[in-house]
C-alpha cells in the first residue's frame, strides 16, 4: 500500500490518465462533502464493498480517502489482495485535506 500525503496523492493522480478516486466513508459522511470526482464505495457496508471493488478494473489506479486515513488504509489493503497494484491512500483522509470539497 502506498501512503502519501496531499500533495503527493494530488499530484500523482493528475499525472495519472483514468484515475479513479474513491470514497470509502458512509454515505452521511459522503453527502457533508467529498472531493471532486469522488466515487462512494462504504466500507462499512461489508458485503457491498467487497462486490464493489471486485467489479473495480485491476489495470487503473485508485485514490482513497476516507475521514481520518485508517479505512481508507484498510481498503487499499483489500484493494492490494484482488491484484490491484496501484492503490493510494490519503495520509490524515478529509481531515487532512485542504483542498476544494464538493457540498
Amino acid at each position: 500500500m502506498n501512503d502519501l500525503d496531499q500533495n503527493e496523492w494530488v499530484s500523482l493522480k493528475e499525472e495519472t490518465p483514468d484515475a479513479v478516486i474513491l470514497d470509502v466513508r458512509t454515505e452521511g459522511e459522503f453527502e457533508s462533502g467529498y472531493i471532486e470526482g469522488a466515487q462512494l464505495i462504504d466500507i462499512r457496508q461489508p458485503q457491498e464493498f467487497m462486490d464493489s471493488i471486485q467489479a473495480l478494473d485491476k489495470t487503473k489506479s485508485y485514490f482513497v480517502y476516507c475521514r481520518s486515513g485508517a479505512r481508507s488504509g484498510q481498503a487499499c489493503q483489500l484493494l492490494g489482495q484482488l491484484g490491484i497494484e496501484s492503490a493510494y491512500n490519503l495520509e490524515g483522509g478529509i481531515l487532512a485535506w485542504t483542498g476544494d470539497l464538493v457540498e
